[in-house]
């Protein structure tokens, strides 16, 4: 059992984003610092950023690659909320950022999905999850580190708030009950290039979020009922499905594009 207090870490955290400075991780200060304890302080900043008058809309995911849950000794992704000020909606394909007062700031493109009923718990069929699925949109997650040097354990991620810092979201595409099939096909198939100021830095691939990002949301309605104090997803929630790239590092006066090939959702261009 950690010893270390929520309330305490989840203020020293916020403070440490307010103040562009970083701190020592928690699993450093305590081997018993684990991922109960850290979803206790993620509870905590949700509670004192509700109590600042910011709402929650939805929830972003960490670890959404399988090869890595043995080496860390995970047995499901990991998760945080978001929040209305930190997710913002793209005008058409295109949208701006600041990022000169986030902690080492970095990029990754992801599938973003908002849900129109609760995904079940316990189906992880693809079909059934699409079906609780309202809109499906490539987004830009930025996320930024308060530890030194990137370095932090499975549980210093989710007491960061899964290190989330903005989620950019691109135009949506509608999932209609009759194009489910489709979208099951293609999903674990799509291509996405990754540019930063129209030079190709990455590629990756649907596959890279669980095998498909419609199995990763399965995977999460599933991680969070296993959670008993955890709130379960709901409808209007937006999620962030995992990075479908390398995360890169990104500064102020960059463009960022994310180019989709073979999966019928616009790319996203985003200026810094």
């Amino acid at each position: 059992m950690s010893a270390i207090n929520p309330t305490t870490l989840a203020q020293e955290l916020m403070g440490a984003y307010a103040a562009g400075r970083t701190i020592q991780r928690p699993s450093a200060r305590d081997a018993g610092f684990d991922l109960r304890a850290a979803y206790a302080v993620e509870a905590e900043l949700t509670r004192l950023r509700r109590a600042d008058g910011h709402a929650t809309v939805g929830r972003k995911v960490g670890y959404a690659n399988k090869a890595m849950w043995r080496v860390l000794k995970l047995d499901t992704l990991v998760w945080a909320r978001m929040y209305d000020d930190t997710v913002h909606y793209a005008a058409g394909a295109i949208a701006s950022l600041p990022v000169a007062r986030l902690l080492a700031p970095k990029i990754e493109p992801e599938i973003v999905f908002k849900l129109k009923t609760a995904p079940s718990s316990t189906d992880p069929d693809p079909v059934a999850v699409l079906q609780a699925v309202e809109w499906m949109a490539i987004g830009f997650e930025i996320i930024a580190c308060p530890y030194p040097d990137w370095t932090f354990q499975p549980a210093d991620f989710v007491a960061a708030g899964g290190l989330h810092a903005a989620l950019v979201v691109g135009e949506p595409r509608l999932i209609l009950d009759d194009d489910i099939s489709e979208w099951v096909d293609r999903l674990p198939r799509f291509t996405v290039r990754l540019f930063r100021n129209g030079q190709l830095v990455d590629e990756g691939s649907g596959k890279n979020s669980l095998r498909s990002p419609a199995l990763c949301l399965g995977e999460l309605a599933a991680a969070i009922a296993r959670q008993a104090t955890a709130e379960p997803l709901a409808p209007g929630e937006i999620v962030s499905s995992g990075t479908l790239t390398e995360s890169q590092p990104i500064a102020t006066g960059e463009v960022w594009t994310a180019a989709i090939e073979g999966l019928d959702v616009p790319g996203l261009t985003l200026h810094t």
